[in-house]
């Protein structure tokens, strides 16, 4: 079991004092602080190995290539991929959503067709499939969310599964409810109506163990940066039989086998999808943070994130006028809550100058707000290197800033 109060001491950026304060960082949904093992192994690639992958015959080329291609392999074993051939780089979790929707949902789809989504989807599960339906003639259609708990309704889904839905995307972990969706038991019911599925694990990667293999999906996509890795990397996995029939996103350098004047023939998959050069660096980089993150157990940060999370949940509810959404009981590793007469972003700025970081605002969930009649909502995250100290001092700061609003 880790020592959860040590482990702060990994993260330099933490070490700091914001408005004379000690920095309480709770905005780990928006992107997680990243340890100190995680920036060496950046910095030991850039001052060692730094060199173009593929094809070069030099020295650190080859050991770029060799680092690169064994992070894609370190991907792969942290989310039990069949093969790290099933692993295409990309920038994050939006970029991978845009390449499914752009190549497979281009390759697919059409007028008749439809495309099923939940109302709880961050902008990037929800916007890429609005763009293929107007490019395509689909049909966009959502699995409601019921009350301020704003669980999934299941008892709509097999309703909803009709033979004209070709592909079925959804969040692990909504990053504005904390809610956990049964996403195995959703692969399994889209399957068997033959029904291809897009799993969001932009909130879940980091804080849990993800299995493709026991989740069942076709695709899933997720960022570094959420999960203790750098900005501007991420992965999208695919089965590599769908990867393998389906045509390129982008066009350039690196995923051709041949190029002639007016023709080209495409590289497997995951070459496929990385046209121009890569971003060796920061792949290498979050395969350190597979390591981190596996060396202190994926299982007791899960216990450890949703654990302050449910305290938050109970002491916050205690403020007179709150609203919380999400459910009360097991819940992902985050709280969102509103006040009536209270704006969200002055709860931050009030936060702020008790060395709070918070995240107030819609959330990239515009659609889910107006549902449930909000412009935002306050969010407060939690990480491996919180604590429940800090949920203390976030009742206090919050305590503050209602009185001074109420008078």
């Amino acid at each position: 079991m880790p020592s959860w109060k040590n482990i702060r001491g990994d993260f330099p950026a933490l070490d700091q004092r914001v408005n004379g304060k000690p920095l309480v960082y709770l905005d780990n949904a928006a992107t997680t602080q990243k340890p100190r093992a995680v920036i060496e192994a950046l910095t030991h690639f850039y001052e060692r190995d730094n060199a173009n992958v593929h094809r070069g015959l030099h020295a650190l080329s080859m050991r770029a290539t060799d680092d690169f291609e064994g992070a894609r392999a370190r991907v792969a074993k942290f989310i039990n991929a069949a093969a790290p051939e099933e692993i295409v780089f990309t920038r994050g979790t939006t970029e991978s959503i845009n390449l499914v929707a752009a190549s497979w949902g281009g390759a697919n789809l059409g007028p008749g067709d439809a495309i099923l989504i939940t109302e709880m989807e961050h902008h990037s599960n929800l916007v890429p499939w609005q763009l293929l339906a107007k490019r395509t003639g689909a049909t966009l259609r959502y699995l409601p969310v019921t009350g301020d708990e704003s669980l999934l309704d299941l008892a709509q889904l097999d309703r909803l599964l009709t033979p004209d839905v070709k592909i079925f995307a959804f969040t692990h972990i909504s990053n504005t409810l904390g809610v956990v969706n049964p996403v195995a038991d959703l692969c399994a019911r889209a399957k068997k109506a033959g029904i291809v599925t897009v799993v969001d694990a932009a909130q879940s990667i980091g804080h849990m163990p993800v299995d493709v293999r026991a989740i069942g999906c076709d695709f899933l996509a997720f960022s570094g940066h959420k999960m203790a890795g750098v900005t501007g990397i991420g992965a999208l996995y695919g089965r590599r039989a769908l990867l393998d029939a389906m045509p390129p996103w982008q066009g350039g350098g690196g995923m051709i086998s041949n190029v002639d004047f007016f023709e080209s023939r495409w590289k497997p998959s995951p070459e496929r999808f990385e046209a121009g050069t890569p971003n060796f660096a920061d792949a290498v980089a979050l395969g350190a943070a597979c390591d981190y993150l596996d060396a202190l157990g994926r299982a007791e940060i899960q216990r450890h994130d949703s654990g302050l999370a449910r305290q938050a949940y109970e002491k916050l509810g205690a403020l007179p006028g709150i609203r919380l959404l999400g459910p009360r009981g097991e819940r992902g590793g985050l709280v969102s809550f509103a006040f009536p007469d209270v704006h969200a972003h002055d709860v931050v700025t009030f936060a702020d100058q008790d060395g709070i970081a918070l995240r107030g605002g819609h959330h990239c969930n515009q659609p889910l707000m107006k549902k449930l009649g909000l412009t935002g909502t306050t969010r407060a995250s939690f990480y491996a290197y919180n604590t429940a100290e800090e949920i203390d001092l976030l009742v206090a700061s919050l305590q503050r800033t209602v009185k001074f609003f109420r008078g």
